[in-house]
């Protein structure tokens, strides 16, 4: 059996090709969904629901304030920041215009915990400090990258998001806030063990190819899509499960 004909992308058509299985094609309005990471947004997002809705109490109008102060220092202020370090979705949203977004997001959020902090507990400014901090740390990758690793990923986008809302909503710490913590934080490594390889053959890669033999007999040949297909079907899949499982918790507590 002949391996099939190879797929060799040159390199303007690695350049065109999608940097990412959500990306919309490039240009206007859809540049600017694209910044937002849609799938990773929602899935960081569920981390401040499920570290609510596990907390001894559940406060909703503190769970929302948490939401649109993520929203916009995630999806919004760190991604425009990522995007204006070093182009990695390829968009063409003009470098003023990230900068301001950037700005925006963090701005907004920033005043959102500070009016929590005065509402709530001054407690919240070391949340606070400590989110105002990571964003461009990570993002523009300070202090020769030191925080640009999985561990602060982890950290960052994952236990801090939980631990925040769990926070926020009873003003203490007990033992489900450390598994809790535990599980998320897990959680995002793998899906940056996902994700760093899926990155790197779509921007990376002209080509694969090969062969798979089974032990009937039967062979499959390799390529990129094959490469991708998985791990990006496993990505979709775990943003849904961590929405709904996020979802589910909170409505237990109704």
């Amino acid at each position: 059996m002949k391996l099939r004909q190879r797929e060799v992308l040159t390199a303007k058509q690695l350049a065109r090709a999608r940097p990412a299985f959500y990306a919309l094609r490039s240009g206007g309005w859809r540049d600017y969904v694209t910044l937002l990471h849609p799938p990773y947004t929602l899935w960081h997002l569920s981390y401040v629901v499920l570290g609510a809705a596990l907390s001894p109490t559940v406060r909703y109008d503190r769970l929302g304030a948490t939401l649109v102060a993520f929203a916009l220092a995630l999806g919004v202020g760190a991604h425009a920041l990522d995007e204006l370090a070093g182009r990695p979705l390829r968009t063409g949203i003009p470098r003023p215009v990230l900068g301001a977004l950037a700005a925006a997001g963090l701005g907004g959020a920033v005043a959102l915990g500070v009016v929590g902090a005065i509402a709530v507990s001054p407690w919240l400014l070391g949340f606070i400090a400590f989110g105002a901090f990571i964003a461009p740390a990570y993002n523009l990758e300070w202090f020769r990258g030191r925080f640009h690793h999985d561990f602060w990923f982890a950290l960052a986008w994952g236990a801090f998001p939980f631990l925040t809302a769990y926070w926020v909503s009873s003003e203490r710490f007990e033992a489900s806030a450390l598994f809790g913590a535990g599980a998320v934080f897990a959680l995002s490594l793998a899906q940056r063990v996902l994700s760093r390889r899926v990155r790197s053959v779509r921007r990376r890669v002209r080509s694969i190819e090969g062969r798979l033999l089974y032990d009937d007999g039967t062979a499959e040949d390799i390529d990129r899509r094959w490469a991708l297909a998985a791990d990006e079907r496993a990505l979709m899949l775990m943003a849904v499960a961590v929405a709904a499982l996020s979802a589910a918790a909170l409505v237990a507590r109704l």
